[in-house]
C-alpha cells in the first residue's frame, strides 16, 4: 500500500513540476524528457532483469546444495546457545529456532528471494506459541528485527547489479556492507533486548557480541592502515575467495552427505528463473517511476535542498545524492533497488555516490514491507514495539554506511 502511493507521488509530482516549469519557464523539453525515459527506463528494467537470471540460480542450486548436505543443521548446532537467549520464550529445542536460522543464513547470503518463504514458515511456527493471536509476541518481534536490520555476509544481487552497470570491480563493496550492516544489526538487537527486558550481561552472549565487535573494530583498525587503492584490493580479494570458499565447502558436505550435488543444484537453480522473471514487472514499475520523477526536475529539487541544508550546518555534501536509496529501503526493496539503479546510471557505478548506494541498499532491509508480509501471513495486528525497533536499527545502518563510506571511498 505504502508502495502504491509513492509511486502514484512520483508521477503526480512530476506531472505538476514538468507543467510549472513549461508555464512559468517556457521549458518546452521537459515532457518529450519524461516521455523518453519511460522507454530507456523500462529497457533498463527488462534488460537488469534478465541479467540476474544466471548468478541467481546459481545461488539458489548451491543455497539447495548446502542444505541437503547439511550445513545449515551444523550451524544451527553452533547458533543454538545464542538463539536460546535471544528468544527466551521459544521453548529449547522446538522446530521454529532451525526455520529462523534458515532465513537469517539466506539474508546473510544475500538471497532475498530464498529468505522470504523461509522466514513465512519461521512466523507460522512462532504464531503457534502465541497465546494472543492478532499481537505480536517477543519472539516475533526480535525475528523481525534481525530481518530489518538485514545482516548480510554476501551481497550477491548488489554486487550482479554492480557488475551490470560496469562497475571495474563490481565486488569492492563486499567490506563496507558488511561492517555496515552489522552495526545495523547489532543497534536492532540492543533496542530490543532494552524493549524486551532480555539480558545480553551473560557469558554467551557477551562472547559472542564482544567477539563480533572485537572481529568488526580489528577489520576496521585493519583497513584504517591502508590507502584507497591498497583497501579495494585487500576488500575485493577477501570477497572472491570467501565466495569461491562457500561454494566449495557446501559442494564437499553434500558429497559428505552422499547427496546427488548435481541433482541438488539443478533442483534449486530452477527458481533462479522463475525468480528473475518476476521480478521485472516490479522493476520495471518502480524504475519507470524513478525515471518520470528525475526527468521532471523533482529528484535534483529534493537532492538540491538537502544538500542546501546539510551545507549550512557545514557538513560534507557528498553522501546526498545516494539519500533517495537510504529513504526508499524502509518502504520497499524493489523501491529502493530502482534507486540504485537509477544512482550508479545517472552518477556511475564507480563513484561515490553509487557506492553509497549500494551500501545503503546492503546495510538494512525493507522494514515496512516485512511488517507487512511477516505480521499479515499469520493475522498479527498489533506489533507492539517491531516498527520502532526496526526504524532505529535502519537508521543505525544509514550513519554507519556513511562513515564506512567516507573511509573507503572518500
Amino acid at each position: 500500500m505504502v508502495l502504491n502511493y509513492i509511486w502514484i507521488a512520483f508521477f503526480l509530482v512530476a506531472f505538476v513540476i514538468a507543467l510549472v516549469r513549461l508555464i512559468f519557464m517556457g521549458d518546452t523539453e521537459v515532457f518529450p524528457a519524461i516521455m523518453n525515459s519511460t522507454f530507456d527506463t523500462s529497457k533498463t528494467a527488462f534488460e537488469i532483469s534478465l541479467g540476474l537470471t544466471g548468478v541467481l540460480s546459481l545461488w539458489l542450486g548451491i543455497m539447495k546444495i548446502g542444505e541437503k548436505g547439511g550445513v545449515v543443521n551444523v550451524v544451527a548446532r553452533v547458533l543454538s546457545p545464542v538463539f536460546t537467549r535471544l528468544f527466551p520464550d521459544i521453548p529449547k529445542g522446538h522446530p521454529v529456532t532451525g526455520s529462523i536460522f534458515m532465513n537469517v543464513a539466506a539474508n546473510m547470503l544475500g538471497l532475498d528471494n530464498a529468505a522470504t518463504p523461509l522466514g513465512l514458515k519461521a512466523m507460522e511456527q512462532l504464531q503457534e506459541l502465541n497465546p494472543k493471536k492478532d499481537t505480536a509476541t517477543n519472539p516475533m518481534i526480535m525475528f523481525l528485527v534481525l530481518n530489518t536490520s538485514g545482516l548480510t555476509l554476501i551481497p550477491v544481487s548488489i554486487m550482479v547489479y554492480r557488475a551490470q552497470m560496469g562497475a571495474a570491480q563490481p565486488t569492492d563493496i563486499f567490506v563496507p556492507i558488511l561492517l555496515a550492516t552489522f552495526f545495523s544489526t547489532l543497534a536492532g538487537i540492543i533496542v530490543t533486548s532494552l524493549y524486551q527486558r532480555i539480558n545480553l550481561i551473560n557469558r554467551t552472549m557477551l562472547l559472542t557480541l564482544g567477539g563480533m565487535c572485537a572481529v568488526v573494530a580489528a577489520i576496521i583498525w585493519g583497513f584504517s592502515q591502508m590507502d584507497k587503492s591498497q583497501m579495494n584490493v585487500v576488500s575485493t580479494s577477501v570477497a572472491n575467495i570467501l565466495l569461491m570458499t562457500i561454494i566449495v565447502v557446501f559442494i564437499l558436505a553434500g558429497m559428505r552427505h552422499r547427496v546427488n550435488v548435481y541433482d541438488a543444484f539443478i533442483e534449486g537453480a530452477k527458481d533462479g528463473f522463475t525468480t528473475a522473471v518476476r521480478i521485472i514487472p516490479y522493476l520495471v514499475a518502480i524504475l519507470v517511476g524513478i525515471g518520470v520523477f528525475r526527468a521532471s526536475g523533482a529528484m535534483d529539487m529534493l537532492i538540491d535542498g538537502i544538500k542546501w541544508i546539510v551545507a549550512t550546518l557545514g557538513g560534507n555534501t557528498d553522501f546526498v545524492g545516494a539519500l533517495p536509496t537510504a529513504l526508499m529501503k524502509p518502504l520497499s526493496g524493489s523501491g529502493a533497488r530502482g534507486m540504485m539503479v537509477d544512482a550508479m546510471t545517472t552518477y556511475g557505478a564507480d563513484s561515490f555516490v553509487g557506492r553509497l548506494s549500494c551500501i545503503f541498499q546492503g546495510s538494512t532491509d525493507t522494514t515496512f514491507y516485512i511488517l507487512a508480509v511477516y505480521f499479515g501471513s499469520v493475522g498479527v495486528r498489533y506489533t507492539r514495539h517491531a516498527v520502532a525497533c526496526g526504524l532505529l536499527a535502519d537508521l543505525a545502518g544509514v550513519v554507519a554506511a556513511i562513515a564506512i563510506c567516507y573511509m573507503f571511498f572518500g
